[in-house]
C-alpha cells in the first residue's frame, strides 16, 4: 500500500448522472460512522447491515457489485438463507433515500454513482497526493498543514461499528493508512522544529503501538531536539528489551544507529534533515528597517564592508563608533550596506535594537529568543538558559546563509551569544564603544562626515535649488552641526518643512547661537547643540510636549499614554505628536505609538530639567503617566476578578485610563503594554509616587505569572520595595514585598517566597494595611503546601479567611478556602477538603469570576482525585485547564495539565497520563525547575506503567538532580522510585 495515498481503494472520477444544486448535494463518509447528507440534512441510513452495504458500494470503485458479492461483504462464508432478499431490501430502502440516479441496478447488481467531492476518502487521497507533492517540492511547512486537514477529515474509527468482513479488512487497512500519515505528520513536525510539542503525542502512540519501531524512532529525536538526551537513550533500551522480550529480535539498524548519534551529541541530528537543493528554509527572516532614500556619501566604507560581506566564509564583523560619539551615522550605514548585500544572504536577514545606549541595555537571551522565533523556533522549544539558547540559535543558523544586524549594543559581553559563528553566515554591529575585545571582528571607527558630504546630505533634504544661490550660507549650517549626520537632518528637516526660510535664516538663526557652539566641539556636544536648534524652532506647546515625553522610560509610547502624561485630548496629542514626527525629533514606531532615538531622549530630559517651569510639572507629567497606567489596569483587574476588595484599596488616581468593553480587549492591553508600564512602575520611586507604583505592580500581577515578563516585573518589584524600605514607608513596603512572594513563588523559590511574606504580614499589622494583610497569610500558606508543612498552612490559611472575612473580601476568602482544601487532601481529610474547594467554587460562581473559577475548579480536582472520584476529578481540571488558557495563564495550564496527569494515573490510564504531562513540559519556563521535577516524576510513573521503564528512570534521576540541588523533601520519594534500580 502506498504510504501516502492510501489504503487500494480506487475512487476514480465518475460523472454525475445529472447535475445538484449546491445546497441539494450529496455527501458520504467512511472515515468514521458511515453517514449521508444531503446539503446539511442527515440522510436515515438503516441499520448496521444496511450501512455495510452502503460503505462496500461507495468503496468498490464506482464499479457494479454483484449480489453474489456484496453478500460475501456482508456475511462471508456464512450467509443467511434469506441473504439475497435481504440484499435487494436493503438496496431498495437505499434508493428511495438516496434517489435512483445516485444507487442504480444494472447487470443483476448494484453501484452508486457521485461526484469525486462527494466522499470523503476521496478527499482524503487527494489531500494525501497534494502533500506529498508539496513536500517533494520542498515546502514542509504546507504539506504538514495539508496533512494535519487530511487527518481532521477522520471522525474516529473509520467505518465504525460495521459488521462483516468486507467492512473488517477496509477498516483495518484504513487505520494503517492513518496510522503511516500520523508518522508523515510527526516526521515533518520534527522538520519544522515542533519536536517540544510532538513528544507528548509520540508518547502516548508508542504505548497504544509498542511494537513499532518508526514510532520510537520519531520519539527519540524528538526528545533529543527537545534536550531530553537521557530520555531518548531510555526510549531505545525499552524498545530493545520489549523486541527481545516480545518477538525476540534486536532493533532495526536504523534505530540502532540513531542511537549511537545520540550517545555521540551528533549536532546534525539537532536541527532537521537537509531538505532538497529546490527546498526553500522554513522561514526567511526580512527583518531589515527601511534604508533612508537619501543616504548620502561614506562611500569608502560602504565598498570596504559590502566587500567583506559578499566575500564572506563565517567570519563575523563588527561595525563600530569611536566611543561617546552619537548621532553620527552608524545605523543609517549598516542598514544602507544590509540592504545592499542582501543577495549575497539568500535566507534571510535578522535586525534588532540592543537599546546600548539606554538605562537597560536588552538581554541576550531575550533577543534569542526573537531570533529563534523568527526562524521558525516554536515557544515551546524554545529553551530557558543563554548557553542553551544560544547553541540552539546556532544550530539552526548552520547550512544558512543569513545576516545579522545588532544595532546599538552596549559592549562585546551582550552581543558574543547573538554572533552566528557558522559559515555563510556574517554579523554587522553598531555601537558607541570600540569593540577591541570582539576576537576576529573587523573594527570601523565612524567618524563625523567630511564637509562635501554634509552639504549633499543637507542639499538631498533640502533641495539643489535652494542650497544652490546660498552654497556658503548651507557650509556655515552643516559646520554648525558639526557635519554630524543626525544633527543636519534635523536642522534640514526644519528648513524642509519652512518654506519661506532661505539657508542664510537657518545661519543666521546658527549665528545667533554662537558662544554656545564655540563651547561645544564635538561628538555629543556638538549633537546637544544642534538639538538645541531643532528645539529652539518648535511653537511652545511642541517644545513642552518634547520635553516631556522625553520622561517616560518605556522603549515608547502609546498615544493615549502621551496624551495622560501631556494632559491633553487624544485629537489634540496625536496633532501635537506628528508635528514632532515632522521634524524628526520624534519617531512614529506604529499606528499609535511614538519613541525618541536614544540621545534625542536624553536631550529632552535634559531640556525638561533646564527648562521646564516650574519645576514641579516634570513630577506632575509622570504623576498622571503613573495614573493613567494604574486607572487602566485596575479596569482589565475589575474585568478579570469582578468583586475582588482589591480594587477599592488601590490609591486612588487624579487621571483616568482607558475602559474596555470586554477582558480580552482588556488582556491584550495589559500585554502589548507591559514594557511600558513596568517601567513606568520602576521609575516611579519618588515619594508622592510611590504607593500608586507599588499598587500598579498589583493591578498588573498577571504579568508575574506570564513567562515573557516575569523577569521585568520582579526587577520593578524589587525597585519599589527598596524605595519604600528606604523611605520607612510600611504600607508600601508590605505591599511590594507580597508582590516579590508571588514572584518568588511563580519560579518556585519557596525560601525567599516564605521571607517575605512572613515580613509583609509583619508590616501590614504595624500600617494596619488589609492588603498584605489578607494576601500574605494566603501566600505562607500555599508556600507550606508546597514544602510539605501541612499544619503550619492550615494556620496560615485560616487566618488569612478570618482577615479576608473582616475586609469583606468575597474573592479573597474563597482563594483562601481552595487553598485551604489542598491543605486539607495532604492531611489526608477528604471530605472536608471537598467541601471546602466547592465553598470557593460557590463563591465564584455567585460572582461571575471566570479566572478564579479555574482555581475553584483546580482545587476541586484535586480533593477528587484523592477520593477516588476520577470521573468528577477529570471533568473538574478539563474546565479549569480550558478557564487557565481563555485568561492566558500559562503557569497554570502547565500546573493543571499535571494535576490532569496524576487523575489519570490513579484512573489507571497512563498514556493519557503521560501526555497530559508532557504538555506541561513543553510549557517549559513555566514555573520553575521545582515545578519541573514534579512533573518528571509524574511522567516517570506513566511511562513506567506503559512499559518505557528506562525512559522512566531518566525522568526520575533528573526529577532527582533538581530535588537535590533545591534541597526539596521530594528527593526522598524519587530516591524510592529508583530504589529497585540501585537493588538491582
Amino acid at each position: 500500500m502506498d504510504r501516502e495515498k492510501g489504503p487500494d481503494v480506487r475512487v476514480p472520477e465518475q460523472r454525475a448522472p445529472r447535475e445538484q444544486a449546491a445546497g441539494d448535494r450529496l455527501r458520504f463518509t467512511v472515515l468514521g460512522p458511515v453517514r449521508a447528507w444531503r446539503g446539511g440534512e442527515a440522510l436515515p441510513s438503516g441499520s448496521p447491515q444496511q450501512r455495510a452495504l452502503l460503505a462496500a458500494l461507495l468503496l468498490r470503485d464506482g464499479r457494479t457489485a454483484t449480489a453474489a458479492e456484496l453478500i460475501d461483504a456482508l456475511w462471508g462464508d456464512d450467509p443467511p438463507s434469506q441473504a439475497l432478499a435481504t440484499v435487494r431490501t436493503y438496496a431498495s430502502r437505499l434508493r428511495k433515500t438516496l434517489g435512483q440516479d445516485t444507487l442504480v441496478s444494472e447487470s443483476g447488481g448494484y453501484a452508486v454513482r457521485i461526484p469525486r467531492e462527494s466522499l470523503d476518502l476521496t478527499l482524503a487521497q487527494d489531500l494525501a497526493s497534494e502533500a506529498e507533492k508539496v513536500r517533494g517540492g520542498g515546502d514542509r511547512c504546507q504539506a504538514r498543514t495539508l496533512i494535519n486537514k487530511l487527518l481532521g477529515l477522520w471522525d474516529g474509527e473509520a467505518l465504525a461499528s460495521l459488521p462483516g468482513p468486507y467492512a473488517e479488512n477496509q477498516r483495518s487497512s484504513l487505520e494503517e493508512w492513518r496510522l503511516q500519515l500520523t508518522e508523515t505528520r510527526l516526521d515533518l513536525d520534527l522538520e519544522v522544529g515542533c519536536h517540544a510539542e510532538a513528544v507528548s503525542e509520540l508518547t502516548a502512540l508508542t504505548a497504544a503501538h509498542p511494537l513499532r519501531e518508526r514510532l520510537r524512532e520519531l520519539l527519540m529525536v524528538a526528545l533529543y531536539r527537545s534536550g531530553r538526551q537521557a530520555e531518548a537513550l531510555a526510549v531505545y533500551a525499552d524498545t530493545r528489551r520489549l523486541l527481545a522480550e516480545e518477538l525476540g529480535v534486536d532493533p532495526r539498524p536504523e534505530l540502532a544507529q540513531l542511537q549511537q548519534r545520540i550517545l555521540r551529541a551528533d549536532e546534525e541530528l539537532a536541527r532537521p534533515a537537509d531538505e532538497p537543493a529546490a527546498a526553500p528554509a522554513p522561514l526567511r527572516p526580512a527583518q531589515l528597517p527601511a534604508t533612508v532614500p537619501d543616504f548620502t556619501g561614506r562611500a569608502a566604507f560602504v565598498r570596504e564592508l559590502s566587500d567583506r560581506l559578499a566575500g564572506t566564509e563565517g567570519s563575523v564583523m563588527a561595525v563600530s563608533a569611536l566611543a561617546g560619539i552619537g548621532g553620527v551615522g552608524k545605523t543609517t550605514l549598516a542598514v544602507h550596506v544590509a540592504h545592499q548585500a542582501r543577495r549575497h544572504f539568500p535566507d534571510g536577514q535578522l535586525y534588532v535594537d540592543l537599546q546600548g545606549a539606554g538605562a537597560r541595555a536588552a538581554e541576550p537571551e531575550t533577543v534569542l529568543g526573537a531570533f529563534l522565533r523568527a526562524l521558525g523556533t516554536t515557544d515551546s522549544a524554545i529553551p530557558d538558559s543563554l548557553d542553551e539558547r544560544a547553541a540552539l540559535y546556532r544550530s539552526t543558523l548552520d547550512g544558512r546563509r543569513i545576516l545579522v544586524l545588532l544595532d546599538n549594543a552596549h559592549d562585546a559581553a551582550q552581543i558574543r551569544p547573538l554572533l552566528p559563528g557558522t559559515e555563510g553566515c556574517a554579523a554587522l554591529v553598531t555601537s558607541r564603544v570600540r569593540m577591541v575585545d570582539l576576537a576576529g571582528a573587523h573594527l570601523v571607527d565612524l567618524d563625523v562626515m567630511s564637509p562635501e558630504e554634509a552639504l549633499q546630505l543637507f542639499t538631498r533634504i533640502v533641495g539643489d535649488e535652494r542650497v544652490r544661490s546660498e552654497r556658503e550660507a548651507a557650509l556655515d549650517v552643516v559646520a554648525a552641526c558639526g557635519f554630524l549626520p543626525l544633527a543636519i537632518r534635523i536642522a534640514a528637516s526644519r528648513l524642509a518643512a519652512r518654506r519661506t526660510w532661505t539657508v542664510s535664516v537657518l545661519a543666521a538663526k546658527l549665528a545667533d547661537e554662537r558662544r554656545r557652539l564655540d563651547e561645544l566641539q564635538a561628538g555629543d556636544l556638538a549633537v546637544k547643540a544642534t538639538f538645541e536648534l531643532g528645539y529652539g524652532q518648535l511653537e511652545p506647546a511642541q517644545a513642552r510636549a518634547f520635553r516631556l515625553l522625553g520622561l517616560a522610560d518605556g522603549p515608547d509610547i502609546s498615544l493615549a499614554a502621551a496624551a495622560a502624561l501631556l494632559n491633553l485630548d487624544l485629537h489634540t496629542a496625536e496633532d501635537l505628536l506628528e508635528t514632532l514626527v515632522d521634524t524628526s525629533l520624534l519617531e512614529s514606531a506604529a499606528p499609535g505609538r511614538y519613541r525618541y532615538h536614544d540621545l534625542v531622549r536624553l536631550y529632552a530630559r535634559a531640556c525638561a530639567e533646564r527648562d521646564e517651569q516650574p519645576p514641579a510639572e516634570r513630577e506632575l507629567a509622570l504623576s498622571r503617566l503613573l495614573d493613567f497606567y494604574l486607572a487602566t489596569a485596575a479596569g482589565v483587574y475589575a474585568l478579570e476578578r469582578p468583586g475582588d476588595r482589591l480594587i477599592a484599596h488601590l490609591e486612588q488616581t487624579e487621571h483616568p485610563g482607558i475602559t474596555f468593553e470586554d477582558r480580552h480587549s482588556a488582556l491584550d492591553w495589559l500585554y502589548s503594554e507591559a514594557n511600558c508600564l513596568l517601567a513606568c512602575a520602576q521609575q516611579s520611586t519618588g515619594r508622592g509616587m510611590l504607593r500608586r507604583a507599588v499598587d500598579l505592580l498589583w493591578a498588573a500581577k498577571d504579568l508575574a505569572e506570564s513567562g515573557a515578563n516575569s523577569k521585568q516585573y520582579e526587577s520593578a518589584a524589587l525597585t519599589t520595595r527598596d524605595a519604600a524600605q528606604s523611605y520607612g514607608d510600611a504600607h508600601a513596603e508590605g505591599r511590594a514585598r507580597t508582590t516579590i512572594t508571588n514572584v518568588h513563588i511563580v519560579a518556585g523559590r519557596f525560601d525567599e517566597a516564605d521571607d517575605e511574606a512572613q515580613r509583609a504580614m509583619q508590616l501590614a499589622r504595624s500600617a494596619d494595611d488589609p492588603v498584605p494583610n489578607c494576601w500574605a497569610p494566603n501566600d505562607r500558606g500555599v508556600i507550606a503546601i508546597y514544602q510539605g508543612r501541612h499544619e503550619e498552612g492550615e494556620r496560615h490559611l485560616l487566618q488569612a479567611i478570618e482577615n479576608f472575612r473582616a475586609d469583606s473580601n468575597d474573592v479573597g476568602q474563597a482563594s483562601a478556602l481552595c487553598n485551604l482544601s489542598r491543605i486539607h487532601v495532604s492531611l489526608g481529610r477528604i471530605h472536608s477538603a471537598i467541601e471546602l474547594a466547592q465553598q470557593g467554587i460557590d463563591i465564584y460562581d455567585r460572582m461571575g469570576l471566570s479566572l478564579r473559577l479555574a482555581n475553584g475548579r483546580y482545587a476541586l480536582g484535586i480533593a477528587l482525585t484523592r477520593a477516588g472520584r476520577l470521573p468528577e476529578a477529570l471533568n473538574q481540571l478539563t474546565e479549569a485547564l480550558a478557564l487557565f488558557h481563555d485568561n492566558r495563564q500559562p503557569l497554570w495550564e502547565g500546573v493543571t495539565h499535571f494535576r490532569l496527569a496524576e487523575a489519570h494515573l490513579a484512573a489507571h490510564r497512563p498514556t493519557l497520563a503521560a501526555a497530559h504531562a508532557e504538555q506541561a513540559i513543553a510549557l517549559r519556563g513555566i514555573g520553575g525547575e521545582w515545578r519541573r521535577g514534579t512533573v518528571l516524576t509524574v511522567l516517570g510513573k506513566a511511562l513506567d506503567s506503559i512499559g518505557q521503564p528506562d525512559r522512566a528512570r531518566a525522568c526520575w534521576r533528573e526529577a532527582l538532580a533538581i530535588y537535590e540541588q533545591l534541597d526539596a523533601p521530594e528527593a526522598e520519594e524519587t530516591r524510592l522510585l529508583l530504589a529497585p534500580v540501585a537493588a538491582a
